[in-house]
């Protein structure tokens, strides 16, 4: 998909700036041509003389070298797509104001492509209402915003504004390809349901029964069946993750209640239903209105069992509609999962077991096998979320298409 595609990275002064090495890598061996502009202070954390080689291209970081103009406007009209990355505040500032003070802003202002950028800095000013407002400024222009990760900050905080890691970029760049080809999409015309993330069932005001789900799977599925033509309805439950696809409409729910309720609703008119979410299996039989007080003795609290909404949607599948489950483990993995894949009507299981280096809740890599209604097994290695969200797709475009 990037083979003699035109890349121009812009890279500006944050510490992810050392990422932009592997990224030009990645770049450079997927075919891709990679020209580079720095910010002066993109200079502090890694060297031009770097990126050079990497990408075999000069690279510029002002206007003019005292020798040499560098020639901003053909570096914006050369490229088929720039990508910002790291885009740190002050950048992401200055690209919603239109500044142009350095040789990146420059090219920005004089890109005729389209613009892709990464954000990158500590979480608080991620959520600062000044960086919003430039983001959503720069998404109102039409530029493309690749998510940010949650991880260790520079700051030594844990938290949400990473830069995304080289290859979930380089993803989103297929992506952004894919969809601007005449190619036809596989599942073009087709609706999807996928659910994603974990549901959180209220003992009092202030505590809650839930699991350590981040939903990132189960997102990159629904933009990996959007990348595919599907329009995607995504059934999301209470995470800091989200997406910003424009082929994924979002419907946030709390409790299992509210997820069933959503993802009835929404499954009658999806022709392929992907249950990745992870639901509580069982609530509290009585809420209480107040914050339950600390007292010496123990604690009880009564459990019911939450409906089944995977077995509902199988007992409810209609003639030619493709329902998806995950089976997660930790013991006898595969003869669970092929009795949840009988006794809900499954056609297709993803299995995964918490016994895998690198699988499970809030890896950035899962490990999965998958199990098909007609006895088909295909085990696939550690992969990405997002290269495993690509396999379960091209799984579900095959059995389509039998």
């Amino acid at each position: 998909m990037l083979q003699g595609k035109k890349v121009l990275l812009g890279v500006s002064g944050s510490i992810a700036a050392y990422k932009a090495a592997t990224l030009t890598r990645l770049l450079v061996k997927e075919g891709a041509l990679v020209k580079i502009v720095m910010t002066p202070a993109a200079c502090d954390f890694i060297t031009p003389l770097t990126l050079a080689t990497l990408s075999k291209h000069e690279v510029p970081t002002d206007i003019s070298n005292n020798s040499n103009w560098n020639n901003h406007v053909m570096l914006g009209r050369w490229a088929d797509v720039m990508l910002i990355a790291p885009a740190s505040a002050n950048t992401l500032a200055k690209m919603a104001q239109g500044l142009c003070d350095n040789l990146l802003l420059a090219t920005y202002l004089s890109a005729t492509c389209p613009v892709l950028f990464a954000p990158a800095m500590d979480e608080d000013m991620w959520h600062h209402p000044a960086t919003k407002a430039n983001v959503a400024k720069l998404l109102a222009y039409g530029h493309q915003q690749i998510p940010v990760a949650t991880g260790e900050l520079a700051s030594g905080l844990f938290g949400e504004g990473r830069m995304a890691e080289p290859e979930a970029i380089v993803a989103f760049l297929h992506q952004h390809f894919s969809e601007n080809t005449t190619a036809p999409k596989p599942l073009a015309g087709k609706t999807a349901l996928v659910s994603a993330g974990p549901t959180v069932e209220p003992i009092d005001p202030v505590r809650f029964i839930s699991n350590h789900s981040s939903g990132k799977m189960g997102i990159a599925i629904a933009e990996e069946m959007a990348n595919a033509g599907a329009k995607v309805k995504l059934v999301l439950g209470p995470t800091h993750l989200t997406t910003t696809h424009p082929g994924v409409e979002i419907f946030p729910v709390k409790t299992a209640a509210e997820m069933l309720d959503s993802c009835v609703s929404n499954a009658a008119a999806a022709e392929i239903i992907i249950m990745a979410a992870a639901i509580a299996d069982y609530r509290p039989v009585n809420v209480a209105d107040k914050k339950i007080k600390k007292n010496e003795g123990s604690l009880h609290i009564d459990l019911e069992k939450t409906q089944d909404i995977l077995r509902t949607l199988g007992a409810g599948k209609t003639p030619g509609q493709l329902l998806v489950g995950f089976s997660l483990e930790t013991n006898n993995e595969k003869e669970f999962a092929l009795k949840k894949l009988r006794e809900k009507n499954l056609d297709l299981i993803v299995m995964n077991s918490l016994n895998d280096p690198g699988a499970g809740f809030n890896y950035d890599t899962n490990k999965v096998t998958l199990f098909d209604k007609n006895g088909g097994e295909k085990v696939l290695p550690l992969k990405s979320k997002q290269e495993v969200a690509q396999d379960i797709v091209s799984a579900i475009i095959q059995m389509q298409h039998d």
